[in-house]
């Protein structure tokens, strides 16, 4: 009897193993096949190394054909490859990524042209593109230009002392050249001194800050230019007068934006607050964190920008225009409106201080003639140029805020968000001493202390 009870009880105990066992591997397989359908993971890093950016995620989201990502490298090599690619797998299943071992499969390799380890080839159709590292910023840009049909031409005026494309120097422009050839747009210089005409290749007209004061031709073709459904953004700074260092009021473009809705004063914003000093900014450097709810800023809500050497500006509508204020300074900005003088006092603790407009975006409308279709010319007016140059650009939210910009004007809303960032360089620079003392302490004092604790320990416990 007792043999029996007790195999009667080893028959249980047995039974609820086996059920244990069957329900934890149910219950295991169950979550594996939920993560593998639900990839989900927790980015902690303080600078969201592992997270998409706020484009990416739009763009590869809104996908609606198939694209191909070919990575070719070395089959020991893809595991690096797939770290960021997989973050891309992830959001859509139109989007089909193809690791390749160029020297398992030379023939793919040689038909997509590829001819070095760690390519990656974008292909969307019949256009295809390459992404020129395994970062998400080239990526991104490869998947833009392999996805926008059509060439995209973004004109900067010169001739009056604007900002360089070519030059690499604080206060030039090559950031933005870069930023924009990232962004499937190409780039020239336009003088308008020698044939006051716009050319028919340019997509979006840019003016960064003249120094001198153009001609009645120049601002009558940035006028029609506009008017008949053109594309312009117009970038002043306030009329600043230190001896050698002028600016130009350039009243006649001046009055055509005030014709379109856009009052440019004759003040220069300053910064009180005292936060830009955190990032070595001066108060010349007007800080913005409001957004009105345009297009071109609905997606920067949080986001900084930091407009160097800035006027206030007004927008109203027009008879022919819409136009409204989309940056604000921070409420403790105030404006001064002396703007000449070599040494300009200026008291920060007094004057009233609140949130200045500093750019606006409006609209032309084009009257239609017969059987046309109504068209709209486009603009945005910056109180600044500075912002956009290589010193600044790099701020925050300041790349984001100009490429919006293009991509409102050409129309290319989509591509408007927050786009990838480089990745930070967070390395620590230790001098010679402090490279000592850090070697002094992990070898020497360190140890010492934990010998010494030793010590203690034992002779108290003899």
């Amino acid at each position: 009897m007792n043999s029996d009870w007790m195999k009667t009880r080893q028959t249980k105990y047995s039974a609820y193993v086996t059920v244990y066992v069957l329900v934890v591997v149910a219950l295991l397989a169950g979550l594996n096949y939920l993560a593998s359908v639900h990839n989900k993971s927790v980015d902690l890093t303080s600078n969201k190394r592992y997270t998409l950016s706020d484009q990416t995620i739009k763009i590869v989201k809104n996908l609606k054909d198939e694209v191909d990502i070919y990575y070719f490298d070395e089959t020991k090599q893809f595991p690096a490859a797939q770290d960021l690619l997989d973050r891309y797998n992830n959001l859509s299943t139109k989007l089909k990524i193809q690791y390749v071992d160029p020297y398992k499969k030379p023939q793919m390799a040689r038909e997509f042209g590829v001819h070095a380890a760690g390519t990656i080839i974008l292909q969307h159709g019949t256009r295809r593109s390459e992404a020129r590292s395994l970062t998400e910023e080239e990526i991104t840009s490869a998947l833009i230009h392999v996805l926008k049909s059509g060439e995209r031409m973004a004109c900067f005026v010169g001739g009056a002392g604007e900002h360089s494309l070519a030059e690499t120097g604080a206060e030039d422009y090559s950031g933005v050249k870069d930023a924009l050839e990232k962004n499937n747009y190409k780039t020239d210089t336009i003088n308008l001194l020698e044939k006051p005409e716009i050319p028919a290749s340019c997509t979006v007209v840019v003016v960064a800050g003249p120094r001198y004061e153009y001609p009645q031709p120049v601002v009558d073709a940035l006028s029609n230019y506009v008017e008949k459904g053109g594309r312009g953004l117009f970038m002043l700074d306030p009329p600043l007068d230190a001896g050698k260092d002028k600016i130009a009021a350039n009243d006649g473009l001046v009055k055509v934006l005030n014709g379109w809705g856009v009052t440019l004063n004759k003040d220069q914003v300053l910064d009180t607050s005292g936060i830009g000093g955190l990032y070595g900014l001066g108060p010349e450097v007007a800080l913005a964190n409001k957004y009105g709810t345009h297009a071109i800023v609905k997606e920067m809500k949080g986001s900084a920008t930091a407009f160097a050497i800035v006027r206030s500006l007004d927008a109203k509508a027009g008879t022919n225009t819409s136009a409204e204020a989309i940056v604000f300074t921070t409420s403790n900005s105030f404006a001064i409106t002396q703007l000449s003088g070599k040494e300009r006092k200026v008291d920060l603790s007094k004057g009233e201080k609140k949130s200045y407009p500093v750019a606006a975006a409006g609209t032309y409308r084009v009257a239609a003639t017969g059987s046309e279709v109504p068209k709209e010319g486009r603009f945005v007016v910056v109180g600044s140029s500075d912002w956009a140059a290589n010193y600044v650009l790099r701020f925050a939210a300041n790349r984001d805020f100009f490429l919006n910009i293009v991509s409102w004007l050409s129309n290319d809303e989509d591509l408007i968000s927050i786009r990838p960032k480089e990745p930070e360089d967070r390395r620590i620079q230790l001098t010679r001493a402090q490279m000592m003392m850090v070697r002094l302490v992990s070898q020497f004092v360190i140890p010492l202390i934990v010998i010494l604790a030793g010590i203690l320990v034992w002779l108290k416990r003899r």
